[in-house]
């Protein structure tokens, strides 16, 4: 299903202090999956939260290592979107979907 896909493209909103701030110039901040493309990240926004997407820009955050027990790990790759929303536009993040 469509929709099933959406969900599978936009993981989670990201809630820092930077995101928050984001939100008063009309950009909102997601965890993505890690293949998604820019077209298919602002087809799922656009179809999941009914609004108009005037641009999508994308970063890929590298693992960071940590040591746990002794051992040496490194977390995984996160790929967030910045998702700049038309004027007039909002995204309630808090109210959930």
């Amino acid at each position: 299903m469509i929709i099933e896909k959406h969900f599978d493209i936009i993981r989670s909103p990201v809630i820092t202090e930077k995101a928050t701030l984001l939100s008063s110039s009309n950009q909102v901040v997601f965890n993505v999956s890690p293949d998604a493309t820019k077209t298919e990240i602002k087809a799922a926004v656009e179809a999941l939260f009914n609004v108009k997407v005037k641009a999508v820009n994308t970063l890929v955050r590298k693992g960071k290592s940590r040591r746990f027990r002794g051992r040496a790990a490194i977390l995984s790759d996160v790929k967030k979107a910045i998702v700049t929303l038309a004027d007039g536009q909002s995204i309630d993040i808090a109210s959930g979907l």
